[in-house]
């Protein structure tokens, strides 16, 4: 389609929003008195549209200009993520956790991000409060069963869940709390079953 003057950008994108907020096409006298302008130039203004294919409009009835091509810029949608909400995060001393689904919760971006799974788990324990994580806290978890010295992860250890910084030493990990109270916790054996992806807390 041809380009079009900034003044038929302007009368498009008037006939776009009146249409949407009103649920019918605005009349040309609508236009005209929106813009100051005579019925000849908004007239001028849709017959010039209608070439360039982004109107259409029937001489034989009223409110009939209708938007073929809607030339607005838009804000860009978010993502927004459905997350399954699972059992409790002992950061503390692990606690046994069956992984029930307690329901879904849903977040955007920067929470979640397109073509990544994620779960979520409600924190209980004092255990990794320098690190901003404290009790009630919802952590969002992306899925993955691998990590690096230092990341917050979520693990599983002899049927027990825990979040922790993950360590990994000689001859054995080491999950490290983020609270001089708590001792670390040593193990040869553990599962990882997702990394910190942000923690989200409500007032």
């Amino acid at each position: 389609m041809k380009g079009i003057t900034d003044r038929q950008r302007e009368v498009l994108n008037f006939i776009s929003e009146y249409t949407e907020e009103n649920s019918y096409p605005p009349t040309v006298r609508d236009i005209s008195t929106h813009f100051n302008i005579s019925l000849r130039a908004v007239q001028d203004h849709i017959s010039a549209l209608q070439k360039k294919g982004f109107l259409s409009q029937s001489q034989k009835r009223a409110r009939s200009i209708r938007v073929l091509s809607d030339c607005r810029e838009k804000e860009p949608e978010l993502f927004v993520g459905k997350v399954p909400l699972l059992g409790t995060v002992a950061a503390g001393k692990p606690l046994l956790s069956e992984e029930n689904l307690d329901g879904y919760v849903n977040l955007t971006e920067p929470f979640v991000r397109p073509g990544k799974s994620y779960f979520a788990l409600r924190v209980r324990g004092q255990s990794m409060i320098n690190a901003g994580i404290l009790d009630g806290d919802l952590a969002v978890v992306e899925q993955t069963n691998t990590a690096v010295d230092g990341q917050i992860i979520v693990a599983v250890i002899d049927d027990a869940i825990t979040l922790k910084r993950y360590y990994k030493e000689a001859e054995r990990v080491r999950l490290q709390p983020e609270n001089p109270q708590f001792q670390a916790i040593y193990c040869t054996d553990v599962r990882i079953v997702g990394i910190l992806s942000n923690i989200v807390r409500t007032y």
